[in-house]
């Protein structure tokens, strides 16, 4: 397959070409054989997120007073699908997104101390940071959570619970999101919710890493936290108006999600291809049958056109534009479309699929999870439903 797709041939301008020549200088230095050695042994790739911060791409979505290059979810998607399709799937991808739009909390609501204080480490690699959103009893439906700061002098008490908090393995820091006023007392569900980012202490937290079928390298965690001090500093915004500042990062979330598990369908489908032309059985390339061409060819028609409506989420996004039904479009049909083609990958090599050494098991297992997180396809197919086909809400 020569990698003829809207995603390189486009005619695109000469800074979307120079991010994806740049990202790909970095990411091709980390071969086959570091990823699956990250797969077996677990470790959290620095060396990738270092070069990756050495770099500057860690701040491409920063404001560049703060070190970042200030640029827009375009861009980042580019990054994100070279990132994504080299190799290093979803291990490659979210050891470097979390530090894209996650942080815009701070950029949008932070008080330019904090901004000082914390956008330049977050891009220079300086800080990791993990994300305490999701909680076991309350899962997307976030107004349920029970996690609580409790008014203190000089700051807040807080005690609770998050599950899937990735990275808190290696991070330094904590972005948290808690209620200060209980669900019961609140006019509205979504009152009373604030978000605070601060350092993460061991000492207040305790981290229980979730053995997972994929992603092996990126860790996600149980975090129980008892007693932590978070001072009144360290406070994002206005108390109790939280859950309308993480809602700034959701498009943009769905949008890089949607081109990583493009980029890793892509990856799938190069190697399969490659097999399919070198694997000789009764004197031919098994990539001469119809039965081996065709459905790889319609996992080709699927990626592409999910590439297109990622690029359509992301424009709208940057110019400023309503973008839901996108977002949430291109991250069902990139995850499905990615998915697919890893699975169609798997089949082609046959029982060498099955094997760690030609790398498509591994590509399957990482891209599995855009299909779950951080939304599921159930939800993406509800809101679809209620706000662009006008149906009633069912649920």
């Amino acid at each position: 397959m020569d990698n003829r797709s809207f995603s390189n041939q486009l005619d695109v301008p000469e800074d979307h070409a120079a991010i994806r020549e740049g990202v790909r200088a970095v990411v091709t230095r980390f071969d086959d054989e570091y990823w699956l050695a990250r797969d077996d042994d677990g470790e959290f790739p620095r060396e990738f997120h270092r070069a990756m911060a050495d770099a500057g791409w860690l701040g491409i979505t920063m404001p560049e007073e703060y070190g970042g290059a200030g640029l827009g979810v375009t861009e980042a998607a580019i990054m994100m699908h070279e990132v994504a399709s080299h190799g290093g799937g979803m291990t490659s991808a979210s050891a470097v997104h979390i530090n894209l739009f996650g942080p815009h909390p701070i950029v949008v609501k932070g008080t330019d101390d904090q901004k000082r204080r914390w956008v330049p480490r977050l891009v220079s690699g300086e800080d990791q940071c993990c994300f305490g959103f999701t909680e076991p009893d309350a899962g997307l439906n976030t107004t349920r959570i029970k996690t609580f700061a409790e008014k203190v002098p000089g700051g807040y008490r807080v005690h609770g619970q998050k599950v899937w908090t990735s990275t808190a393995q290696v991070a330094n820091k904590i972005m948290l999101l808690t209620r200060t006023t209980k669900y019961e007392d609140c006019k509205r569900p979504t009152d009373g919710i604030t978000i605070f980012y601060t350092d993460l202490d061991r000492s207040k937290i305790e981290v229980r890493r979730i053995p997972k079928m994929g992603r092996k390298a990126v860790d996600s965690n149980a975090i129980f936290i008892d007693g932590l001090f978070i001072p009144e500093a360290d406070r994002i915004g206005e108390e109790g108006k939280g859950f309308s500042y993480i809602l700034h990062s959701l498009n943009p979330e769905r949008i890089l999600i949607a081109v990583e598990a493009i980029g890793i369908g892509q990856d799938a489908l190069r190697r399969a291809t490659r097999y399919a032309r070198e694997r000789v059985v009764f004197d031919r390339p098994i990539g001469q049958n119809q039965g081996i061409q065709h459905p790889l060819a319609e996992k080709w028609m699927y990626l592409e056109s999910a590439w297109l409506m990622a690029m359509r989420a992301a424009w709208l996004y940057d110019a400023g534009k309503p973008c839901g039904a996108e977002a949430n479009s291109a991250k069902f049909l990139g995850a499905r479309a990615g998915h697919d083609a890893a699975w169609q990958a798997i089949m082609t090599h046959g029982g060498f699929g099955y094997a760690k050494e030609y790398h498509v098991e591994r590509l399957f297992r990482e891209v599995s999870i855009t299909r779950l997180a951080p939304i599921t396809e159930q939800l993406m197919l509800s809101f679809i439903a209620e706000k662009v086909l006008d149906l009633p809400k069912s649920y």
